[in-house]
């Protein structure tokens, strides 16, 4: 079951991320994810790649990098950290890469620069992932999100796409058939999911994040929310997209309760 599942990691210091890693082992988890957000930038990200490489090379990790919480000094260094970090990522065959340009874009220095700069660096095979945010334009009024994704694809460098969490599946739909008719190449497919509760709820309605639409239906009924999950589940299986467990699993109770929407 949990092969078709991927599983993102919170934690604060190195300690916190070892006893995660071994209730992953514990419960077979191979599929992990690591943010590059909140506490785990900069210095803890690059140690936690570091830890991770050399004791736990059983697990098939996804960074997560952020240009804007990995951002040092100028462009120009920015950037050459990393070039460094996706070269690592070509003899450290165990992980991949999921670009980001972070909660607020860097002028002239986010995924479409980057990539951009990318592209013409000579003796590079390199495949990384993309975010994609499908509700963008219904409910927020952006609409530069297609048009990013077209600048993206064309530099030959994208071989993942990350759909953001939403609650609308008929705007999901919309924007899965689009990417898959833009994408010339088959492209492995990836969509968050939290796990409803009465405390993520909670914690959503006091401070919502940006850019992630919940209905208003969803976070006022937690069985509404329930059933929501089912069907969004029932959707990512219908189109191969792997879901990515953003909300904490870290227990037995808490991963019973991911895994029974796939008993369903």
């Amino acid at each position: 079951m949990n092969n078709n599942i991927r599983f993102e990691l919170s934690f604060k210091n190195i300690s916190q991320l070892e006893d995660k890693l071994n209730f992953c082992k514990l419960n077979n988890i191979k599929n992990i994810n690591i943010p590059c957000k909140g506490l785990i930038k900069k210095d803890l990200f690059n140690s936690t790649i570091k830890y991770i490489s050399k004791n736990y090379n059983e697990f098939n990790v996804t960074y997560h990098y952020s240009l804007y919480h990995q951002y040092s000094k100028n462009k120009e260094k920015s950037y050459q950290d990393f070039f460094d970090f996706v070269k690592s990522s070509q003899t450290n065959k165990n992980y991949e890469i999921l670009l980001v340009s972070g909660s607020n874009k860097k002028k002239n220095f986010d995924t479409v620069d980057v990539l951009d700069y990318l592209k013409k660096e000579k003796n590079l095979k390199v495949k990384l992932g993309i975010a994609y945010n499908p509700y963008l334009k219904k409910y927020y009024n952006i609409s530069s999100e297609r048009g990013r994704f077209k600048k993206k694809i064309t530099t030959g460098l994208i071989n993942s796409i990350w759909f953001q969490y939403g609650t609308d599946i008929k705007v999901l739909q919309n924007e899965v058939t689009y990417l898959k008719n833009v994408a010339k190449d088959e492209l492995n497919l990836f969509g968050s999911l939290f796990i409803p509760s009465k405390q993520f709820i909670a914690r959503f309605k006091f401070r919502p994040w940006k850019e992630v639409y919940i209905s208003k239906k969803c976070l006022y009924s937690l069985e509404n929310f329930f059933d929501f999950t089912t069907d969004l589940v029932s959707f990512y299986k219908k189109n191969n997209i792997t879901p990515l467990i953003e909300t904490d699993f870290s227990s037995s109770e808490k991963l019973d309760s991911v895994y029974s929407f796939y008993r369903k």
